[in-house]
């Protein structure tokens, strides 16, 4: 871990944030699991429940995809779950009003986490073959770009596309 990591993880902010369901929420404990279990789908559904809840993000929930971004560098490919969750914080960020900014202590790191995610997702898009990690990465790089429909768009199963243009195109 790089000293700016580990400076940002020792923030005492960190114990007041609040996730998904705008309780206060550390989720520290999850990510330093993550680091030494990164497969551990327990430890991917319990930061899944905690910092996304129906539209609902929080402050953990950006804080959260720093960490997650820096521990899936280490990873090739990086679980489908890294671009997931860091998509749906974003889409819940930008189509919400309800869930906060990104608090300015947070930003820089926030910023700098979806340039390396995005990277990541362009990687993997060369060799990913499961419909899940192409959405997933395909929604980053969606996002990233300010296509923000398009990312909407791509987080959905190959069947719901083809329903919303067979509604759309009548056919």
């Amino acid at each position: 871990m790089t000293e700016g990591n580990m400076s940002f993880l020792d923030d005492e902010r960190w114990s007041g944030l609040r996730g998904g369901y705008k309780v206060i929420y550390d989720p520290r404990p999850a990510l330093r699991a993550l680091a030494l279990r990164y497969d551990d789908r327990s430890v991917w559904d319990d930061l899944w429940n905690e910092l996304h809840h129906q539209g609902d993000v929080g402050d953990a929930s950006y804080a959260a995809v720093v960490e997650i971004v820096r521990i899936s560098e280490g990873q090739a490919p990086a679980y489908w779950g890294a671009y997931g969750l860091a998509a749906t914080i974003e889409e819940a960020r930008l189509l919400y009003d309800r869930n906060p900014p990104v608090p300015r202590w947070i930003e820089p790191h926030y910023q700098a986490a979806w340039r390396t995610l995005v990277h990541l997702a362009l990687r993997d898009l060369a060799t990913a073959t499961d419909d899940v990690t192409v959405n997933c990465a395909l929604a980053v790089v969606a996002l990233y770009r300010g296509q923000f429909n398009l990312g909407r768009m791509a987080m959905c199963a190959e069947d719901e596309r083809a329903e919303m243009l067979r509604d759309y195109f009548g056919r």
